[in-house]
């Protein structure tokens, strides 16, 4: 369950809300231009799946999964026997990750949270790394999370290189939610930023459609499970 505290931090939460209520109709992430971009609700609702495995087997705990949703990484973990913690601003979203077995706080990433640089691994994945609008931010808060010879594993879009924008959700009736900063970034992009920050590029990985990065600091050892 979530305290007061944490439920007092989730005041952000509507943005994603309409995305995150676990419906089977299509959810879409409108941007400025006009453009819709159909989200992978049914995904984040299921079970792992074969790229989300290649995930999990990088994984080594503890684990934070930032912008958990329904949490069914960390639940998957848990499962495991790896110790993991998901973080959303939904609480929807960690009600039903508490509901099913896992542990999730209503927090954004940017809140105080247990354990700060003990995690052995940050997940940034389904596009998490664009939460905030700010690529740069969300990676240096996620590297102050870690542990010395921690990881980030962070999925990257195919598409281009870095969209900074501002989106919100949209239903197949026309019901919208409000709008929120988002970012997209192609895997070249992740890479620049990664320099910039002084991170490593430990391991990469495509499975299908979908691209991952594992990041580092620069002075730690690579020697991860693969």
């Amino acid at each position: 369950m979530t305290s007061a505290e944490d439920r007092s931090s989730c005041a952000g939460a509507e943005p994603y809300a309409l995305a995150l209520r676990g419906g089977h109709e299509p959810v879409y992430l409108c941007l400025g231009d006009g453009r819709r971009i159909r989200m992978p609700v049914h995904r984040w609702y299921a079970q792992p799946n074969l790229a989300d495995e290649s995930v999990l087997n990088r994984c080594v705990g503890p684990v934070l999964d930032v912008g958990c949703g329904p949490g069914r990484l960390c639940r998957a973990l848990l499962s495991r026997g790896v110790f993991a913690l998901g973080v959303d601003v939904t609480p929807g979203a960690v009600a039903h990750t508490v509901a099913l077995g896992g542990i999730a706080l209503c927090r954004t990433v940017f809140d105080r949270l247990p354990a700060e640089g003990s995690w052995q691994t940050v997940l940034l994945i389904d596009g998490n790394i664009g939460i905030g609008g700010d690529p740069h931010a969300l990676l240096r808060r996620c590297i102050q999370l870690t542990a010395p010879a921690g990881v980030l594993l962070v999925e990257a879009g195919l598409h281009g290189d870095e969209e900074l924008c501002t989106a919100r959700f949209e239903d197949a009736h026309g019901h919208r939610g409000p709008p929120f900063p988002w970012a997209r970034l192609g895997a070249p992009a992740l890479h620049r930023i990664a320099e910039d920050l002084t991170l490593s590029v430990t391991d990469q990985w495509r499975y299908g459609h979908r691209y991952f990065l594992a990041l580092g600091r620069q002075d730690s050892s690579p020697g991860r499970p693969r």
